[in-house]
């Protein structure tokens, strides 16, 4: 196994640098001139936010290991805990001054648009009066300032908020000023006129601090922003066997907010004496401060974009584009269509109306008797729940089994599981050591006296808002075997069973890794006539990786289309080099998981919500389904195509991990654009009259079709 290990690390990288690279992916985005400006600006709050949680979950997992077990060896790059971190901080600093850098030029383009982000001294004389006078209005009232001396102690900093401090004197003593910026009060402060000139509330707060600590001599005014670990797991929670899990992630919550510091944000150079302080007081080495010239929150662009006059949203954002109507679907009741034909719906090109429309349907109709679904994120505002709620409350039996766990979304599934409770769904939340990440719903109804199945299984959230931004599959289905796979999953679900045997659906965490190494296996089989496709949004399984490579050995050739993490290198000799490996970053988050094996007839071709990750594989319940209808087997196929031909926003990796742009000549792909296109000229569904005449008839006669 050792000497297995140390070759793989000839042609394998670690998972965090290969992530920093794809947020530097994000972050080109952000630099390229063809983008319009505040989309930029958006790509740059996006490569923010990213590293925000790269540094609260893959920083703040490798010190926990550092401080437990600092001498285990990352199977990918050979490195400790802490050589990782090293290398990490190595490799962050210089994406903090790029991304300085970009964030000043976009600013100083945008400024001509009458979109200016100001400091306080190039602020005009009115407009200084007017902050003036709003800050003793609206914020100085609200504030809550402390003073950091012998008798008051440092007060608890909380992850991801700004404080502006200062140094203050007072009879000859030295001590610290620290000014909370309360949730209330707004971000940026808007100045009058009809130009968008604001000022950052940090900064209006730091000009007035000497009328905060107006007994004080303030020096060295700045405003810091600390990241704490935020990899805190239930189990990591002292429980009694009856406690509700619900009460448990509250615990877990509560517990995220007084992690270790992973890193602090400044925004001006400490003094020796305040680093040392900062450094004592949260238990951090000085690699770990980042100064940044930059906001250390940027939301507040998605509202500046959204509230643009209609004449600088053409100038600055993106030509407007909605879901579309998809054109495949021709019949007033989808469960009357479905039952004809399989339907694949494509996120965002496509609207998520029909498999709405479907549970809407489902939860009124007289035939029907349970709807089932695994949930792992929501939007804000769901339809889908109102549905459900609406079905439970017609008589349907409904289970949903939501994932509690969903990372930053554990308080909103917490919500919604309430909502379901009250409606009278059953709602199971999830198990100990697993997280369930499937996309799978099911619909059971009987026909003529026999049980039937409506199947719908995706490789995204049920949340209607990132449908709308996420690409995804979603493929709605009436095969029988599907049904029943769904069925014994569901079945299995309901009491913890984790080794269900399923005869169409692959389930992780027992035959979904299994299948896809048979599927690998049997493309070997057939070297250089062998291919494989895979679409995901990052790869670090070590199985899968051998596998593969096993393969590029054997002659196949092989695309890998790798949105993010990507530890398998392409084109080392003797190892890889049948493997191509791109990326796209683009308008839309890539989202789908594809995995196809062979050629036409031979083809077999998967959608899921799994990535080769050993989390997804072996540590999470994840579902994939087959393509059995050879019309959506072209669809998915001609998605590929499109996508490997990509020259615009698709990048290939290099065999050190780098990312390079592809060659520009013509024609220009551009995948995303050529899917918008595609929906927006597809022919819309103009369902007839009498069709929705027959849904009526069919609505009746259920009634005196359904039986006990």
């Amino acid at each position: 196994m050792a000497s297995k290990d140390s070759e793989m690390l000839n042609y394998t990288q670690n998972r965090e640098i290969s992530w920093l690279r794809f947020d530097q992916r994000v972050l080109e985005e952000a630099q390229d001139i063809t983008v319009p400006l505040l989309e930029r600006m958006k790509f740059v709050a996006i490569f923010t936010s990213n590293l925000d949680e790269f540094f609260m979950i893959r920083v703040g997992s490798l010190f926990a290991m550092k401080a437990t077990d600092p001498n285990v060896i990352d199977a990918r790059s050979g490195m400790t805990p802490g050589e990782q971190l090293d290398r990490i901080f190595q490799e962050v600093a210089p994406l903090y001054r790029q991304r300085d850098r970009t964030y000043t030029e976009i600013k100083r383009q945008l400024s001509p648009y009458g979109v200016c982000g100001l400091d306080f001294k190039e602020l005009e004389q009115s407009e200084k009066k007017y902050v003036k006078k709003f800050f003793k209005d609206q914020v100085m009232p609200v504030l809550s300032p402390q003073v950091v001396d012998e008798i008051h102690p440092f007060p608890h900093l909380l992850n991801k908020e700004i404080y502006v401090t200062a140094n203050l004197k007072m009879d000859g003593k030295t001590m610290m000023g620290i000014v909370p910026i309360p949730d209330f009060v707004p971000e940026v402060v808007y100045l009058p006129g009809q130009d968008i000139r604001y000022i950052r509330m940090e900064k209006v707060i730091m000009e007035y601090l000497n009328i905060v600590f107006d007994t004080y001599e303030v020096s060295d005014p700045n405003y810091i922003c600390v990241t704490r670990n935020a990899d805190v797991a239930p189990e990591d929670e002292a429980l009694e066997v009856d406690d509700d899990f619900r009460i448990r992630m509250r615990k877990a919550l509560k517990k995220r907010r007084k992690m270790a510091v992973v890193r602090l944000e400044i925004a001006n150079k400490l003094t020796p004496d305040t680093e040392k302080f900062f450094c004592e007081k949260f238990k951090i080495k000085p690699e770990q401060i980042f100064r940044t010239k930059m906001p250390m929150k940027l939301s507040y662009i998605f509202s500046i974009s959204d509230n643009l006059p209609e004449p600088l949203k053409k100038s600055l954002t993106y030509p407007p584009f909605s879901p579309q109507d998809c054109g495949r679907v021709h019949d007033t009741s989808m469960m009357r269509q479905i039952r004809k034909k399989d339907l694949l719906l494509f996120y965002p090109y496509e609207k998520m109306e029909p498999f709405l429309q479907l549970i809407k349907e489902a939860s009124t109709d007289p035939n029907v008797m349970t709807i089932k679904i695994t949930i792992y994120r929501l939007a804000k505002k769901a339809r889908l729940v109102e549905y459900l709620s609406a079905a439970a409350e017609n008589g349907k039996e409904v289970t949903v089994v939501i994932e509690l766990r969903a990372r930053f979304d554990e308080q909103n599934n917490i919500d919604w599981s309430e909502r379901l409770e009250d409606a009278g769904c059953r709602v199971i939340y999830g198990f100990d050591g697993y997280k369930v990440h499937s996309k799978l719903c099911l619909i059971t109804y009987r026909d003529h006296g026999d049980i039937k199945y409506i199947t719908q299984v995706g490789t995204g959230n049920y949340n209607e808002k990132t449908a709308a931004s996420y690409t995804d599959l979603s493929i709605m289905t009436a095969n029988q075997e599907i049904g029943e796979d769904a069925s014994e999953f569901f079945m299995n679900m309901s009491i913890g069973n984790f080794e269900g045997e399923y005869n169409r659906l692959i389930v992780s965490p027992t035959t979904l890794k299994p299948k896809i190494l048979e599927e690998i296996d049997e493309e070997i089989a057939k070297g250089e006539n062998g291919r494989i496709i895979m679409k995901m949004n990052s790869l670090t399984d070590v199985d899968f990786i051998r596998k593969i490579t096993e393969a590029s050995q054997a002659g196949v050739k092989i695309d890998l289309i790798v949105r993010g993490i990507c530890c398998i290198l392409p084109g080392i000799p003797g190892y890889t080099e049948n493997i191509h490996v791109m990326s796209i970053v683009g308008r839309f988050l890539e989202h789908p998981r594809i995995f196809s094996f062979g050629k036409e007839e031979d083809q077999s071709i998967y959608i899921g919500s799994a990535d080769m990750m050993t989390r997804n594989t072996e540590k999470r319940v994840e579902v994939a389904c087959p393509i059995l209808d050879p019309d959506i087997k072209k669809q998915i196929n001609h998605y590929l195509d499109v996508m490997l031909q990509d020259n615009v926003k698709g990048r290939d990796m290099l065999s050190d991990g780098t990312y390079t742009k592809r060659p520009q000549k013509e024609p220009f792909v551009d995948s995303q654009a050529v899917f918008m296109e595609e929906a927006e000229k597809a022919p819309k569904p103009q369902p007839k009259d009498q069709e929705e005449n027959v849904g009526v008839l069919d609505r009746i006669m259920g009634l005196f079709k359904r039986e006990d």
